[in-house]
C-alpha cells in the first residue's frame, strides 16, 4: 500500500496488519521465516483460541500461508508470510515511521491553524 506524499500517514496504515496481536504474527513470521504456533502462541502471550481467529483473518488476506503436519507423532501447525504479507508488513512500517516523522517534526505539518 503506497499513499499520496501529502496524504496523513494514518491513511495508509492497513486495518488488517495494524492490529497488535496480527502486527505481532506478521513481525515473528518475518523473523523466523517459518514459525510454529505454540511458539507463536507464547512469544505473543495468546490463548489457542485467539491466535487462530488472527491467523484466519490473515489467511483470508492472504498475508500468511498456514502448513500442517506431524513433527514425530505430535500435530503441528507452522505459519509464514505470502509473498503480499511480506509486502503489506513493509508498507505498514513505512506508514509507522512516517507518522513517527510527522510526529518528531515540528508543527509546520501538524496544521495548528487549523
Amino acid at each position: 500500500m503506497t499513499s499520496e506524499p501529502d496524504q496523513h500517514p494514518v491513511n495508509g496504515l492497513n486495518d488488517v496488519v495494524h492490529q497488535r496481536v496480527r502486527l505481532g504474527i506478521l513481525t515473528v513470521a518475518h523473523q523466523a521465516r517459518r514459525v510454529e504456533f505454540g511458539f507463536l502462541r507464547t512469544a505473543l502471550a495468546l490463548t489457542a483460541g485467539n491466535l487462530s481467529q488472527h491467523l484466519a483473518v490473515l489467511e483470508k488476506a492472504g498475508l500468511v500461508e498456514i502448513e500442517k503436519g506431524y513433527e514425530g507423532k505430535r500435530a503441528r501447525t507452522w505459519l509464514s508470510l505470502t509473498p503480499a504479507g511480506e509486502r503489506a508488513l513493509r508498507d505498514e512500517v513505512t506508514q509507522l515511521k512516517r507518522l513517527i516523522q510527522q510526529i518528531e517534526t515540528p508543527a509546520k505539518n501538524a496544521g495548528e491553524d487549523m
